[in-house]
């Protein structure tokens, strides 16, 4: 694989990536530089946000350590708690940990540790099946904005928040085309006006490790939507593209 950077004097990292390329980082999907060029054309105005939130997080997100008190997860349904229960469990045993099909050092993602550990890593049930395409984008608006509202704004810090949206129940065999239609109207915007980059974990997703092309490390058993800051160690999962 190799290790030279592309070649953009003329575009900031961030401008580069949101012209030129499709890349898959922790399962993240952003859209081919003509759907963004289109979406240029077309004048796309910027989304609206919710009112701002105050508060490390609201609420209504859970930390993993509280899916195991009652009195946090006590309004929950069953199957909602059940499913953040597996994405937390997944997370702390697979995802947070070495795995020897990786094809190097350190844990499968190495800001999982640390967003455990700062409590910066939020999960969340989100009921999809009646819901259509254009409901679920204004849900993860939401989400998006409570990523960048809650703390801490800025710094170091800023690489370990996370917000994870579970679907328990978004059957497996829906979830690939409902994530490529939500992806396909928050990608790029997400990502080029506030640096935050969506994931889409899936059981049939085909997205593999960057230095093992045979391991596939983004098909947890229930479905989720990861959203995250973007981190310029994004580059590693483009630096082959022909482009």
């Amino acid at each position: 694989m190799s290790t030279k950077k592309p070649r953009c004097p003329s575009l900031s990292w961030r401008a580069f990536v949101a012209k030129t390329l499709v890349f898959v980082a922790a399962g993240t999907v952003l859209v081919t530089s003509a759907f963004a060029q289109n979406a240029k054309e077309r004048d796309m105005t910027r989304i609206d946000k919710p009112k701002a939130h105050t508060g490390a997080a609201p609420t209504s997100l859970l930390l993993i350590n509280d899916l195991e008190d009652a009195s946090r997860t006590r309004t929950l349904a069953e199957d909602d708690l059940s499913a953040l229960r597996t994405v937390g469990d997944w997370s702390k045993t697979f995802v947070a940990m070495p795995h020897k099909d990786l094809g190097r050092s350190g844990t499968v993602c190495p800001f999982v540790p640390g967003g455990v550990e700062r409590k910066t890593l939020w999960l969340a049930p989100e009921q999809v099946a009646n819901r259509s395409v254009p409901d679920v984008v204004q849900l993860i608006k939401g989400y998006r904005q409570l990523l960048l509202d809650a703390q801490p704004t800025k710094g170091e810090g800023l690489d370990y928040k996370s917000i994870v949206v579970v679907f328990p129940d978004l059957s497996p065999d829906r979830a690939k085309g409902f994530f490529d239609d939500v992806l396909k109207q928050l990608a790029v915007p997400s990502y080029v006006e506030d640096g935050v980059v969506l994931g889409a974990f899936y059981r049939s997703n085909e997205a593999t490790a960057i230095y093992n092309h045979s391991f596939r490390p983004f098909t947890p058993s229930v479905p989720f939507l990861l959203v995250r800051h973007a981190v310029i160690s994004d580059w590693k999962f483009f630096l082959d593209d022909k482009d």
